[in-house]
């Protein structure tokens, strides 16, 4: 049920709007407030899902309700209603953060129809975050370790700033869950996250995958299309196995770092990008520079921080926490009801040498809730999870 605020000084348009809004559909539930004062302290105190507020009133005007209603409950569609309509007021509500703009007296069919769409954006804004609570939820890092406590303050220091990251560390490990905690805890959270893996993308088309390529740069490309650094532009870029990049590649990147310019294959005009990179690779890069694989100055412009991911059997003490919650999370998935395991079969599995890391302790508790019995036992590990 739509709870829609009904801000305005004079008692007559406030019935009117009211009879309106109510007519229209019975569903909304609409609640009135004489001053901006009034109005405010509403909205401090009950959720609602749109506000429709006169500029022009007594004690505070909608001007500053606007301005305060954005820094407390952003999400809050607000639609501005004025008699003394005009140009510059409207663009000053619209810079402001208003959803629209409507002057006194107000057109019917454009109020209820400017009504229907901010509820209908403030649903999308809700379902949104939703989403991106189950997305960053799909992305939680587990673990009370020294080491992962220590990763985990590294994130909260680092992810509010810009600087470039290297994580380092063994396949499997969750290098990629500290990729998108460093994207989900920043300012560019609410632009994209793209995600690149540099091994899966053949040395000969890197190139045009980053920065893209114009019509008639080789044979298949049949129209312009843009690359990865260009999508990413306003948020982050995530290049997963960047020790497997071609020099030529390398050097493309590199300057997109240095200068925040990239240029499209066969084009001759650099496109400005506006782009947090963050890298990770699961070689040691220093032994690489040494080898000529890779470019020692592309590795000083990426490893501002450094954050060193360990392995599984590093953190061992880890394994309860991580054994329920995949139990959790694969119970969730197949509709069934979590399995328990017993303190013998986590005990035997802390044991074990987990050279696949998280990867494969996932699949070994996958497999074993599959196979296993209502609760795993330590003779389930034996048969179904030895090496």
């Amino acid at each position: 049920m739509p709870k829609i605020l009904i801000i305005e000084d004079e008692a007559a348009i406030r019935r009117v709007l009211t009879k309106i809004l109510s007519e229209e559909n019975d569903s909304y539930k609409v609640e009135e407030a004489e001053d901006g004062q009034q109005g405010l302290e509403k909205i401090r105190n009950d959720d609602y899902d749109l506000v429709l507020c006169d500029i022009k009133m007594p004690k505070m005007d909608g001007v500053e309700v606007l301005e305060a209603v954005k820094k407390i409950k952003p999400e809050i569609p607000m639609v501005m209603i004025s008699g003394h309509g005009d140009l510059e007021t409207a663009i000053n509500t619209m810079r402001l953060g208003a959803f629209d703009y409507i002057s006194k007296p107000p057109d019917l069919n454009r109020l209820l129809n400017t009504v229907r769409n901010a509820l209908d954006k403030k649903q999308l804004v809700v379902e949104n975050k939703i989403l991106k609570k189950k997305v960053s939820k799909n992305y939680e890092m587990i673990g009370q370790s020294d080491a992962i406590n220590h990763i985990k303050e590294i994130i909260e220091k680092v992810a509010q700033t810009d600087a470039r990251v290297l994580i380092t560390g063994p396949n499997g490990t969750g290098k990629e869950l500290v990729a998108h905690q460093l994207h989900e805890k920043s300012e560019r959270s609410s632009a994209p996250l793209i995600e690149v893996n540099c091994a899966a993308i053949p040395s000969e088309l890197i190139e045009s995958e980053l920065f893209g390529h114009v019509k008639g740069a080789f044979t298949s490309a049949v129209k312009d299309r843009a690359g990865k650094f260009e999508a990413a532009d306003g948020g982050t870029i995530f290049l997963d196995e960047i020790g497997d990049m071609s020099l030529s590649a390398q050097a493309k990147v590199l300057r997109a770092l240095q200068e925040s310019m990239i240029t499209r294959v066969g084009a001759d005009k650099d496109i400005k990008v506006n782009v947090r990179v963050v890298a990770a690779t699961n070689k040691d890069l220093k032994k690489e520079i040494e080898e000529g694989r890779f470019r020692e100055d592309l590795y000083h412009r990426l490893a501002v921080i450094l954050i060193k991911v360990p392995a599984l059997n590093d953190r061992r003490d880890d394994i309860p926490l991580l054994i329920n919650h995949f139990a959790e999370k694969i119970a969730s998935e197949q509709g069934n009801t979590q399995k328990k395991f017993s303190d013998d079969a986590i005990s035997l599995l802390k044991e074990y040498d987990w050279t696949g890391n998280i990867r494969e302790l996932r699949n070994v508790i996958e497999r074993l809730i599959i196979l296993g019995g209502s609760e795993i036992s330590e003779t389930d590990v034996k048969l179904f999870a030895s090496k």
